[in-house]
């Protein structure tokens, strides 16, 4: 039976300083250094042997897949990075103190930003430093899809054709997979496979460094069991679909 695992980076330099992060490219710090390797000992504990992983090309998900692989003894699987499950654009917000947001736009309005699922923030402007178009990574990367900001619902309708056309298949092949990304872009991921409602999505949050493990059944479509492995530092799961 196919297994995936949904792997949250570790804590990042700019988690630890409290800022808006989004698609910049901040680094791991050094808690977020350890609670990866956790993740690799916690999938190791629990006999997951993925066939292939998937990141996204921010380096906090990549380091933090890589030393997951390591203690997995597995770095020399195949694995394909994608701009599409990035974290969630935050806009004007990138880089940006969320206290002092707060204290600027007002609790209620920062709330909206960050927990409504279709209200976006502030656009960033195209000569920022930090919108993707200014950024080689993505020069291959039609502009029109490039976001500039981004709702959770905008963060899913770019993760969900990802998961469809290239993650999907290899489940129903019977693989074991292993997806290393961000918050939103697994809330999003979260919502496709527990069949979440728009509303209740906002209310789940995906830990860092605890990696989501799930069985499938044989056509990898249908969840069969999942748990986060670090109990301690478990969210609650909506319920199976069906359940």
């Amino acid at each position: 039976m196919p297994q995936l695992a949904l792997i949250r980076h570790g804590q990042s330099e700019w988690n630890l300083e409290n800022r808006f992060t989004g698609w910049v490219d901040v680094d791991l710090s050094e808690k977020g250094i350890t609670e990866a390797r956790r993740s690799g000992e916690l999938l190791a504990k629990a006999g997951f042997k993925p066939d292939r992983a998937y990141v996204s090309v921010l380096k906090r998900a990549i380091k933090t897949l890589d030393l997951t692989l390591d203690g997995l003894d597995r770095m020399w699987i195949p694995v394909e990075k994608s701009w599409r499950l990035n974290e969630r654009h935050y806009g004007a917000l990138a880089g940006l103190n969320k206290e002092e947001t707060r204290q600027k736009h007002g609790a209620e309005q920062v709330k909206i930003w960050r927990r409504s699922f279709d209200t976006p923030p502030p656009p960033i402007a195209e000569d920022h430093e930090y919108h993707p178009a200014n950024d080689e990574r993505y020069a291959n990367v039609p502009r029109e899809n490039l976001p500039a900001a981004e709702s959770l619902k905008l963060t899913l309708e770019r993760v969900e054709p990802y998961w469809t056309s290239e993650i999907l298949p290899h489940l129903k092949k019977g693989e074991t997979i292993a997806v290393a990304a961000h918050g939103n872009s697994l809330r999003a991921l979260v919502k496709l496979l527990f069949q979440v409602g728009d509303a209740e999505i906002m209310e789940i949050e995906v830990p860092t460094g605890n990696p989501l493990l799930i069985d499938l059944d044989k056509d990898g479509t249908t969840i069969l069991k999942a748990r986060y492995l670090d109990e301690e530092r478990a969210q609650p799961l909506p319920p199976l679909p069906g359940a």
